[in-house]
């Protein structure tokens, strides 16, 4: 006998991300997102989007999920639920930096991104699909003793005076220490 493949049922993850999608806080976007985080153990965290007018302080639902997650302990993902739009739902993908907080917490080959326009429509991606190329190693191509004083990592600046060292590189982010010169 063959094995069969079935795509999961995520439609009960699915409505449970409409439902938080209602709790969003967007009179500036009017675009509402919910999103339902599912852990290891079977357990459901929400969160929704929460403008802000000054745009920078405003967090998707995805790391509102995942945010309340990780404040109560949890480390171990499967799956995120994501449904967004205005008045009706439409294809709605997790943005940059949402991907690069997953990145952060979740295996990149098996965490499930769950796209969902009902409970029946929806596609399914893999972190590693929709983050491509995020290796720990060499993913900025930042090589020790490759940058001086003063340059300009991405969106990382080097103060000037100070002498950097890499210590992690991790997706877009590079944590360094700043070392005295003098």
């Amino acid at each position: 006998m063959a094995d069969s493949y079935s795509k999961p049922d995520y439609s009960g993850l699915i409505r449970v991300a409409a439902a938080a999608r209602q709790h969003s806080y967007s009179p500036y976007s009017h675009f509402r997102v919910g999103a339902a985080l599912l852990c290891g153990d079977g357990k459901i965290y929400t969160g929704c989007n929460i403008e802000n007018r000054a745009y920078g302080p405003t967090n998707c639902a995805e790391r509102t999920a995942i945010f309340k997650a990780v404040s109560e302990g949890e480390r171990d993902f499967t799956a995120i639920a994501i449904v967004g739009g205005e008045s009706e739902t439409v294809w709605c993908y997790p943005c940059g930096v949402c991907r690069q907080v997953m990145a952060e917490f979740c295996e990149p080959g098996s965490f499930q991104i769950i796209c969902g326009k009902s409970e029946e429509e929806y596609k399914v991606f893999t972190l590693e699909e929709l983050l491509p190329e995020d290796e720990e190693e060499n993913s900025m191509g930042l090589d020790e003793g490759k940058y001086r004083d003063g340059d300009i990592v991405r969106v990382l600046c080097i103060v000037t005076g100070k002498k950097t060292r890499i210590l992690k590189r991790r997706g877009y982010m590079a944590f360094i220490t700043l070392e005295d010169t003098s």
